[in-house]
């Protein structure tokens, strides 16, 4: 074998060996190093170069509603809707059938979705996802009826209702008063977000995990001496997955709130390892209209820290876990027994 044609082989053996590690790490090599163009689907073996669509000033689209119309129906790739820095004045849904998309704004601070809908709680969400297989980054969504704090009359205004299954939020805000996060139904994972409000601002029986997200009460919004309240889970039965886990938050602001109240009969909330400033009303938990059935919710903190930590003047009935409990309930697995989490492309664009 002469030395050129031995040198092609060895070339060749070269870029076979890069093509196989390409497959692996989901990555293709000569692709100009943009992995943006390359991800696992679900399966985490198949790779497809999935839709980029762009909003802005000098996108394909002006509005972000109009990008996620033009997603097809039943739709079964991933899509990457990239939004620009700005303010965009419009309610926004993603609907059932167009699953598989990713939002993906400049940053929270930047990005942002504002309108003011407030007849009733339905109605009033600037921001739905009832589709599945959902990735919001990056963004932020604001009811401004009452957010900033003005002179209207206090009345439920969502931010953002969100209601499908397998969602991951990285990076999102979401700004209101009273129910400003409707966390409906499904399997949710919140990572480095900011939720602000006053009254029930994160509610719903979601089965959602928090994580190193920021929870800005307003309660100077609020009348002198009326506190507001974090949570309000609506779990209807004791054998029913639901939840809201908060893991290492951050719960501060002004004025004062109870960590949550019931909206439905078996409501389930723990705080984990979460720094607690004094705006953290000192009896903690609040029974709402389930008065003399406290048995039946599930309310608790463990490891928590800081002035509005202190338990001894808690409410008696407030749930008291073992730790076999509570890692049952902040291990990953709560939202994601599938492992669904871990193969999506959320590292990727």
């Amino acid at each position: 074998m002469t030395p050129s044609r031995l040198m092609m082989i060895n070339i060749l053996a070269c870029l076979l060996l890069l093509l196989r590690v390409s497959s692996v790490t989901g990555r293709l090599i000569g692709g100009g190093g943009d992995d943006n163009q390359w991800v696992k689907t679900m399966s985490g073996v198949k790779i497809g170069k999935f839709q980029k669509i762009h909003v802005g000033q000098h996108g394909n689209f002006s509005t972000i509603q109009s990008a996620i119309d033009s997603v097809p129906n039943n739709n079964q790739n991933w899509v990457v809707i990239k939004i620009d820095q700005g303010t965009y004045r419009e309610k926004v849904t993603i609907p059932y059938d167009k699953p598989y998309i990713i939002l993906k704004g400049k940053a929270k601070r930047t990005t942002e979705v504002v309108w003011d809908d407030h007849e009733t709680v339905a109605q009033s969400p600037t921001f739905t996802c009832l589709a599945d297989n959902v990735i919001v980054k990056c963004i932020t969504f604001r009811n401004s009826y009452n957010n900033p704090v003005n002179g209207n009359r206090r009345v439920p205004a969502a931010a953002a209702m969100v209601t499908g299954d397998k969602l991951y939020f990285y990076r999102v805000g979401f700004f209101g008063l009273q129910d400003t996060l409707w966390d409906d139904r499904g399997r949710h994972y919140f990572r480095k977000c900011t939720i602000q409000g006053a009254v029930d601002f994160i509610f719903g029986a979601g089965q959602s995990i928090y994580e190193a997200c920021s929870i800005s009460v307003l309660g100077n919004a609020l009348a002198p001496n009326l506190p507001g309240f974090i949570t309000a889970h609506g779990r209807t039965d004791p054998n029913d997955s639901s939840g809201f886990i908060f893991k290492g938050c951050n719960i501060f602001g002004s004025g004062s709130a109870y960590l949550g109240r019931p909206w439905r009969g078996y409501a389930r909330v723990l705080f984990y390892r979460c720094f607690f400033s004094d705006v953290v009303e000192p009896t903690g938990w609040d029974a709402w209209g389930y008065v003399g059935n406290e048995h039946q919710l599930t309310f608790a903190e463990y490891e928590c820290y800081g002035p509005g930590a202190n338990t001894g003047s808690r409410v008696s009935w407030e749930s008291n876990f073992s730790w076999d409990q509570v890692k049952q309930l902040t291990e990953m697995s709560f939202i994601d027994s599938a492992d669904w989490l871990y193969t999506i492309p959320y590292q990727k664009f």
